[in-house]
């Protein structure tokens, strides 16, 4: 049984998917456009490498502060309000961004960003499972998650011939115009979807979310998941220029080979996640994932098809592993706790990611010659977390076994 909120007819259930993942796509966008437009930022503002990294680190703390307080109070509003309502905010700070004369105005437009668009993420992930059948969640969490590798293959190239051709803040323009239209659209094919239970008091809502044995071995699932591959992705580029001999020019290449893949085997492993054991799947791909894990961060000088090969090899299976993870904890979280759990567990993500890069940033060092030394051991700990995520999703089933059954035939 899978009790869900009462809603308005969905019509055309796919253009809602579409939609939400248009969501979705902005929203990373917005987060990943700020890293690859650092130069720009820090010779027309004049920060510092530090001020830098606080514009990029001010997302991720907005969206996982906001995340944890929506928790308290997200199961209270109509789902179609609340991601209305957040995803206005989020067109509105982008669009500040882009007006934002100083460093402190922009810093304080990207914490603003970052607060809305973390939450509206949430909101779309709880969506789903208030809308979809849980026979066909996972292909639908596929074409929502299809949103990160467009960004790579789409966004960021786009964002980055903007700023070059125009200035930095003509990336914050496009990216607030695009949420304008998917604003519009949304307004026009989200339906509303309203709570059947009693409303409670946000502490005991929160009280009840935290303390529930299924939501801890979920948060702690959704930790290991983010750790896992984001503790390696952000000295990947460092090492194929260090240590596997590529020029910064030749990197676009692998991204751009590891988005194509990506979009290509999200939607196959999300028919997978619904044709087999969710746990199966999981593990299946995070075996794959270890394997390439472990060759990657050992990767020497070698040709650039190679590196992007083995590029496309990570980027499939660190995303592939979220399919059928989040479809088996959409399927396991009671729909009254289901906006609340899922804006708490994009808290516990953007936590997780964060202490990732500061583990790595620990294990990694520069040698005498220039190389990255310890990625390798970066590696093993990515490896450990891949093992962690399967174990504890088992958890999670062993509590609730309907969340990674297989779709009837």
């Amino acid at each position: 049984m899978d009790p869900r909120p009462a809603a308005t007819p969905v019509l055309r259930p796919k253009l809602l998917l579409w939609v939400l993942a248009a969501v979705q796509f902005t929203h990373i966008l917005d987060f990943m456009i700020v890293m690859p437009l650092g130069a720009h930022l820090m010779e027309a503002l004049g920060t510092t490498p530090t001020q830098f990294s606080w514009l990029v680190a001010a997302y991720g703390l907005a969206a996982a502060l906001s995340g944890f307080l929506g928790g308290f109070v997200m199961d209270r509003f109509d789902r179609r309000t609340a991601l209305l309502t957040l995803y206005t905010g989020f067109g509105l700070a982008t669009l500040a961004c882009a007006l934002a004369p100083t460093y402190q105005a922009l810093l304080a437009a990207r914490f603003a960003a970052g607060a809305f668009g973390g939450v509206a993420g949430s909101v779309v992930a709880s969506m789903v499972g208030d809308v979809i059948e849980p026979g066909r969640r996972g292909r639908a969490t596929a074409v929502v998650m299809s949103a990160f590798p467009l960004a790579s293959i789409l966004g960021v190239p786009a964002g980055l011939g903007l700023a070059a051709r125009f200035e930095w803040q003509a990336a914050f323009f496009l990216i607030a115009a695009l949420a304008a239209v998917v604003l519009v659209v949304a307004h026009r094919t989200v339906p509303s979807l309203r709570s059947e239970h009693p409303v409670q008091h946000p502490f005991q809502q929160m009280r009840l979310i935290l303390s529930y044995n299924l939501h801890q071995r979920g948060f702690l699932m959704s930790a290991m998941l983010v750790f896992a591959g984001s503790c390696v992705i952000p000295f990947m580029a460092p090492a194929m220029v260090a240590n596997v001999g590529l020029t910064e020019t030749q990197l676009p290449l692998i991204y751009l080979a590891g988005g194509m893949a990506s979009l290509v085997s999200t939607p196959l492993l999300g028919r997978l996640t619904d044709h087999f054991d969710k746990l199966h799947v999981l593990a299946a791909v995070s075996l794959g994932a270890a394997a390439v894990v472990f060759f990657l961060t050992r990767m020497t000088t070698t040709s650039v098809a190679a590196a992007m090969g083995m590029t496309a090899l990570f980027m499939v299976a660190m995303s592939g592993r979220f399919s059928p993870a989040m479809a088996m904890l959409t399927n396991a979280i009671d729909a009254r706790y289901r906006g609340g759990f899922m804006s708490v567990n994009a808290a516990v993500q953007q936590a997780a990611g964060g202490l990732a890069n500061i583990v790595a940033g620990l294990l990694v060092t520069r040698g005498p010659g220039g190389q990255l030394e310890g990625y390798s051991r970066v590696g093993l700990l990515s490896i450990a977390c891949l093992g962690l995520t399967v174990l504890l999703a088992a958890r999670v089933r062993a509590v609730a076994p309907h969340a990674a059954r297989a779709a009837a035939s």
